[in-house]
């Protein structure tokens, strides 16, 4: 073994030297370099952690979402078809309470008129009577004078 040391030229004092710079410089590198290396790895995994958990609740959230979009649009449209019968009802009944008020208004009107009918008629007849009554006694007048005249 002295005979491999002598030819390669290996110093104990050196190699221990060495052994030693590379002890410090491997506890410099772990504390000033591994140390918040690791840490900083460690870090960056919990936020990909977090990011993938919140990830998969907000995938979850817009899932529920769609799902209640769904559900409302289906409502909704219910609700208009509801809205719509119910809208088709109301305006049947209003025609039909129209179609009522205009028959009861159309029946007075008609009513009212044969009353005025009736009136005029027997104003026509009062009139008609009185001018036969006022002829009858012209004629009777022209009659007696045409008598009187004769005689």
């Amino acid at each position: 073994m002295d005979s491999i040391i002598s030819t390669f030229h290996i110093d104990w004092k050196i190699i221990i030297a060495q052994m030693i710079n590379f002890g410090v410089v491997f506890v410099v590198l772990y504390i000033y370099a591994l140390k918040p290396l690791g840490k900083l790895m460690k870090e960056r995994r919990e936020k990909i952690e977090t990011g993938i958990e919140d990830a998969k609740k907000s995938s979850e959230v817009l899932q529920k979402a769609r799902e209640e979009y769904k559900q409302n649009t289906i409502k909704l449209k219910q609700m208009a078809v509801d809205a719509q019968k119910e809208l088709a009802q109301e305006l049947e009944q209003l025609k039909i309470r129209n179609f009522e008020r205009i028959k009861a208004e159309n029946d007075e009107w008609t009513k009212k008129r044969k009353e005025q009918m009736e009136i005029d008629k027997k104003a026509l007849v009062e009139g008609a009577k009185s001018e036969l009554v006022t002829l009858a006694m012209l004629a009777a007048e022209k009659i007696m004078e045409e008598k009187n005249q004769k005689s």
